[in-house]
């Protein structure tokens, strides 16, 4: 959390320089916000974790620690403008990224027992509502949020092989909120819109062990759900 903290500092304090640096600027894009439609790509990292909560259990010492890992995030950006300040998004694209689950149950004795990767690739689509402020020369800082869809490529959940065979599944479909807030730079020749977001599971995305009552992997846990941090960077 201290990270993303100073992440978001970091972020206002760029938004808040820009706004006092655009006094005297020439206007850009003059007829930039006058297009019904907007069309764009955007690049980005992720770091994404889980939120786990436990379940009395046979297990109850058990506890997992996450090693969240850091990924990319590609897609497009298609935009339509319903008010001046307001607009709705569609951004489908993919995330990536890798994290490592370590169990702690008395039962698992080695490495390879109490430690699993996770893999996840994603297609995300989200469709989101940005609300922008008027715009101030070159720059429009705006707050952005909404739902998405995910597909996990990666989800093994149709692998009939469970945790005591090596093998972590998660469920193929999800939900996520996600919420933001970003800034729109008007350059001479594009519009460039970095944001930070946070991304988190509206299910639980576990998919239990073939035993689970008595798995020491999958059976203390009772919601596993994706927790991220985006940061997009979109060219229009």
């Amino acid at each position: 959390m201290k990270k993303y903290f100073v992440i978001i500092i970091f972020f206002s304090f760029f938004i808040g320089n820009n706004l006092y640096a655009q006094r005297e600027r020439i206007e850009n894009l003059p007829n930039e916000d006058k297009k019904d439609w907007n069309f764009g790509y955007y690049l980005g990292i992720n770091q994404n974790s889980f939120v786990i909560s436990y379940k009395p259990s046979l297990y109850p010492e058990t506890k997992v620690v996450v090693d969240a890992g850091f990924g990319f995030n590609i897609g497009v950006m298609v935009e339509r403008n319903i008010h001046k300040n307001l607009s709705i998004r569609l951004e489908p694209g993919l995330t990536s990224n890798v994290k490592k689950l370590y169990f702690n149950n008395r039962g698992l004795l080695t490495e390879n027992d109490s430690l699993r990767k996770v893999p996840t690739t994603y297609f995300h689509l989200p469709v989101l509502l940005k609300f922008s402020t008027d715009r101030l020369n070159n720059i429009r800082p705006y707050v952005i949020g909404g739902v998405s869809y995910n597909y996990n490529f990666s989800n093994n959940e149709k692998n009939p092989d469970d945790n005591l065979s090596g093998e972590f599944r998660m469920k193929k479909n999800s939900f996520k909120y996600e919420v933001g807030i970003g800034v729109d730079f008007y350059l001479p020749y594009f519009k460039f819109s970095p944001s930070i977001r946070g991304v988190f599971s509206m299910s639980n995305e576990l998919v239990p062990d073939n035993n689970d009552a008595t798995s020491p992997y999958t059976g203390p846990i009772d919601n596993f759900a994706t927790r991220g941090v985006f940061l997009k960077m979109v060219f229009e």
